[in-house]
């Protein structure tokens, strides 16, 4: 069960003849989504069949969710399963990596991140977000991964985040992360394509509403079963929806920018309103088609593929069988009987008389066009799911540096527009929801004043392996100008040519750009105290190589050496 702590908790709501209408009404807005979602929940099913088959049969509210029952018995090929899986986790080590941080806040202002205060606090901000989301209890590595793969098997992946609160913890405060299952969801956009409604449907048990509503907002039907059978499962939705004339001077939930409401569906009984100061779900598409809402997928697009594969799989397992254990001809003239294919058998009239075999192998289809067959359908499975372009530089480890970087800006142009738009679409509206939760527990600091007077805002800077990628064009274009360089220099015997490039300033770009930690560089002031001792050391040795000289000149500069020079006694 999803928690909802930004609501107003507490008793439940009085069952009036307002309630009833406004829940009747939650209800409609809801069963149309529902009822328009048919073909897709279909669509779903197929790909879940070939893909994801632990999927299977879980998109609707009368499917067949027993757990533990086996759904991989149609699926003869994985390679579509197995590409999935390299798409989560790749687009997890591109975008969401766990080993660096892969985004800071900044203002928008660059004049005012150049005072020290703002900088401090935004690095506090930063180090705090990562410190909650990666926390232990947050649950946000699995359940964002677990987003990646719903993104790539059906092409929409939805994360709700709120505070983190369990009773037995109360004094423990920060964030609490989970993947939202596409059978649960529904959503509407706004007049800007943006998610701004979502409709969770999912089942409590009669003893969990109890336990969080109290046994007061069951029905009579209800309490009865509560008693008799407190383990029975109803339907309840929930809805967050924009929130009409909201005020935000009020300091109760109505004053919130978004309502949240919970529903008992059989009874059409408000539960719970409340509100959220941001929208907590999370929703990211994949691609999307003109007039549709929910995104289209990998699987989705290679989906005759996977199918195709998946029958030549099958075929070519009964050619291989039989290849192996070949079907006999024989002429039936009764000489056979019990042929034995036992090991050492002797077998008696396989031959005649005269040598000639009787029984012949049955001649099988040729396997190996088979398999090139199959393997040209791999390819495009893999192609889809972006496997074959995330293998770019694994495939070929000797490199230069220089081509490395041109390898990564091609890497970078092709995956932009699909895995930017996560973090434009889901990344973005998930870290301002971090935010405000934090804000809200005080595990931020207050910002300093001057970032208050103007104005407070901040902006998002991804720094995720994927912005280094297509930043990398960059990089390429300044190792090849310092090439080309050196070789002007080397062949004009000028070394002149090497002062236009201020490597005070290429070097940390390119530490930033190939995803050097930030610790492992020196800070300006360390490099001069360096260079400042590099100078003195030298000019210390140039004086040690030049006393010889220097005592030379000052003996023959003193009466007593123009004498011994002048060759007087």
């Amino acid at each position: 069960m999803i928690s909802s702590t930004d609501t107003l908790n507490g008793a439940p709501v009085k069952d009036t003849s307002a309630s009833q209408t406004l829940a009747a009404e939650l209800l409609r807005e809801f069963e149309t989504l529902e009822g328009g979602r048919g073909i897709w929940e279909k669509h779903w099913e197929e790909v879940a069949q070939q893909v994801l088959p632990y999927y299977s049969t879980s998109f609707n509210s009368q499917g067949n969710t027993v757990a533990g029952a086996k759904r991989s018995q149609h699926q003869f090929d994985v390679t579509a399963n197995a590409a999935l899986w390299k798409f989560a986790a790749a687009m997890e080590s591109m975008l969401t990596p766990a080993n660096n941080k892969w985004h800071k806040l900044r203002h928008p202002d660059r004049s005012i991140m150049k005072r020290r205060d703002v900088q401090l606090w935004f690095d506090q901000v930063n180090d705090a977000m990562f410190h909650y989301r990666y926390s232990p209890h947050s649950g946000f590595q699995a359940n964002q991964h677990d987003g990646y793969v719903s993104l790539g098997a059906f092409g929409t992946s939805c994360l709700f985040t709120d505070e983190f609160r369990d009773p037995s913890q109360k004094s423990m405060k920060g964030l609490r992360y989970r993947n939202v299952h596409l059978g649960e969801l529904f959503f509407a956009v706004n007049h800007q394509g943006q998610p701004d409604k979502a409709y969770r449907r999912f089942k409590m048990t009669l003893r969990q509403i109890v336990q969080r509503w109290g046994e007061a907002s069951l029905t009579d039907k209800h309490k009865s079963q509560f008693k008799d059978k407190p383990e029975t499962e109803v339907q309840v939705i929930h809805i967050v929806k924009p929130r009409e004339n909201h005020d935000p001077e009020r300091m109760d939930a109505k004053g919130y920018r978004f309502a949240s409401y919970y529903v008992l569906r059989e009874t059409k009984t408000l539960l719970q309103e409340g509100g959220y100061r941001s929208f907590p779900y999370a929703i990211g598409r994949y691609i999307t088609a003109p007039g549709e809402n929910f995104g289209r997928s990998p699987a989705m697009n290679v989906l005759p593929a996977i199918h195709v594969l998946n029958e030549e799989k099958k075929t070519i397992l009964k050619q291989g069988h039989r290849t192996v254990d070949p079907v006999l001809l024989a002429h039936d003239d009764g000489i056979l009987d019990g042929f034995s294919m036992k090991p050492g058998a002797l077998n008696y009239g396989g031959v005649s008389a005269d040598g000639r075999p009787l029984v012949h192998t049955l001649p099988v289809g040729n396997i190996a066009i088979g398999k090139d067959l199959m393997d040209d359908e791999r390819a495009a499975i893999n192609d889809a799911f972006l496997v074959t372009l995330f293998q770019i530089l694994i495939q070929t480890p000797q490199m230069t540096a220089t081509e490395v970087l041109e390898r990564a800006r091609e890497k970078g142009a092709l995956l932009s527009p699909t895995m930017g738009r996560q973090q434009s679409e889901s990344i973005g509206p998930m870290i301002e929801r971090e935010f405000d939760l934090l804000m809200w527990q005080g595990l931020i600091p207050p910002p300093p004043q001057a970032l208050m007077e103007a104005g407070a805002a901040y902006k998002v800077e991804y720094d995720a392996p994927l912005n280094r990628a297509m930043r990398s064009d960059e990089a390429a274009g300044v190792m090849r100008s310092m090439q080309w360089a050196s070789q002007i220099a080397a062949e004009t015997q000028d070394p002149s040519v090497m002062d236009w490039f201020n490597t005070d300033v290429i070097v940390p770009e390119l530490m930033a750009i190939n995803g050097a930690p930030f610790q492992y560089a020196r800070d300006p002031e360390a490099v001069a105290t360096i260079r400042q001792g590099r100078q003195q050391q030298q000019a210390a040795a140039q004086l040690t190589q030049a006393l010889p000289g220097l005592a030379a000149i000052q003996k023959a500069s003193t009466p007593e050496g123009n004498a011994a020079f002048s060759g007087q006694p």
